[in-house]
């Protein structure tokens, strides 16, 4: 264990944990991925919460198994959808690991990796890119191979070998949008949008960003890309290291008051969630506290602004069987569902099948399949199961961390006919059939 836990007072005050009006009706259990595994209460949201309220009363002390139980929750928001009472468990868990970032004393290398990952590399664009730039470099020159065929990492404490395994091959993708940019529209000009890229989906999936550039300049965007936006912040919020996430929101947020656009484009679910949430995250911010507001209020997941224009330009055919699989926080998080099943039906010969479960979390979230690895794969092995009885050609979701952690699960089972896209990346083909 590298970790103690502290029970003196903390810089951040048990106001970070907020009392839920939580009823305890159970109706969040079979909708919780981490309950259906363990079957544990302690781990379901209702009894998360109910630990969260023991600890605010005082009634149980800052613990090993608070940091555990809270900890491993996904933060799928899927207990949101289920709840009858309307609990904000998103915001509540958050803050409580708010509450174990400042109260759990790591060791020194431990919190180093932790403040340099969240604190610089994140924050950066240009630490951001280095990393990607020797991912793909240890791609490039064959390093990974030979890591792989000799085993080394088997020789590394945890599942530092299997980790490794959800790296996609990034050898030749430098594709990503260049920050400050501007696309002119096709046509007559209706809108100006800007288009936040993000980290992730920049680095690893900026063909993406790129055709996602393309569809709204078709339906007659002129696409700003602000040259200081900065990452979304979603991940400092799931760890709980809140200052940095606000200080990353206010920069987003003057980043697109500078730009003055229409709405502002995402189309990665985990980012658009939670910057729909920074009024929240902003709220006790005299300065920004508003603006946050109005800045949350122009956000528009790409299926659902493309889906409200009065006349989307019209794709050409696609022939191919989709199954379209939910990104927890565009479902659970932002209430988007149908919106891209729509963008999905507009295109002619497109066969949208539906998946059994298509709502349950695929075990991503986020970091999530790397601090918690094992129960990530056990839900991951649902959700693989679920697509390969589907028929489907190809499983569409729109969220970087999911198509990594399918295209895993996928490639783990050894299923090759199956190909993970982005919704975008369909309907550009289409739109490519269409000239």
């Amino acid at each position: 264990m590298d970790q103690k836990y502290n029970q003196a007072s903390s810089t951040v005050s048990d106001r970070a944990v907020l009392t839920p009006e939580c009823i305890h009706c159970g109706l969040c259990l079979q909708a919780c991925p981490t309950y259906v595994e363990l079957g544990k209460e302690a781990d379901s949201p209702r009894g998360r919460i109910y630990l969260m309220r023991a600890y605010e009363r005082g009634v149980m002390p800052f613990s090993e198994s608070f940091v555990q139980h809270i900890s491993a929750c996904l933060d799928c928001r899927a207990c949101e959808s289920a709840c009858p009472s309307g609990v904000p468990y998103g915001e509540l868990v958050e803050k409580a690991r708010e509450v174990i970032e400042h109260r759990v004393q790591r060791s020194y290398l431990a919190g180093a990796f932790r403040t340099f990952t969240f604190k610089r590399i994140f924050p950066s664009r240009r630490l951001l890119r280095l990393h990607f730039n020797l991912l793909r470099l240890y791609q490039v020159i064959g390093l990974q191979k030979l890591v792989r065929l000799t085993g080394l990492l088997k020789l590394f404490p945890g599942h530092l070998a299997e980790l490794e395994q959800l790296v996609p091959d990034i050898r030749k993708k430098k594709d990503h949008v260049e920050l400050g940019s501007v696309f002119p529209a096709l046509g007559k000009k209706q809108y100006r949008v800007g288009l936040l890229t993000g980290c992730v989906m920049n680095e690893i999936f900026g063909h993406i960003n790129q055709a996602t550039i393309r569809i709204l300049q078709r339906n007659g965007c002129e696409v700003v890309v602000p040259a200081a936006q900065s990452c979304c912040a979603a991940l400092h919020c799931h760890a709980g290291i809140m200052d940095t996430a606000r200080e990353m929101a206010r920069k987003n947020i003057l980043a697109f008051e500078e730009a003055q656009v229409d709405a502002i484009i995402i189309n990665a679910a985990g980012c658009g969630a939670k910057l729909k949430e920074y009024g929240s995250l902003l709220a006790e911010d005299r300065e920004f506290c508003k603006r946050a507001q109005v800045f949350s209020q122009k956000i528009k997941d790409i299926s659902e602004f493309l889906v409200d224009l009065p006349q989307m330009a019209r794709p050409g055919a696609l022939s191919v069987r989709v199954a379209y699989d939910d990104p927890c926080h565009l479902l659970h998080a932002q209430k988007i569902g149908q919106a891209p099943r729509n963008l999905l039906k507009n295109i002619p010969g497109l066969q949208l099948v539906e998946l059994e479960r298509p709502d349950q979390c695929c075990g991503s979230a986020g970091i999530y399949n790397i601090t918690q690895y094992d129960l990530s794969m056990r839900i991951l092995d649902k959700k693989v199961d679920d697509i390969n009885n589907s028929d489907a050609e190809v499983v569409a979701t729109g969220n970087p961390g999911c198509i990594l952690q399918i295209a895993y699960g996928l490639r783990k089972a050894g299923i090759a006919h199956i190909r993970v896209m982005h919704p975008v990346e369909l309907l550009e083909q289409a739109y490519q059939n269409s000239k």
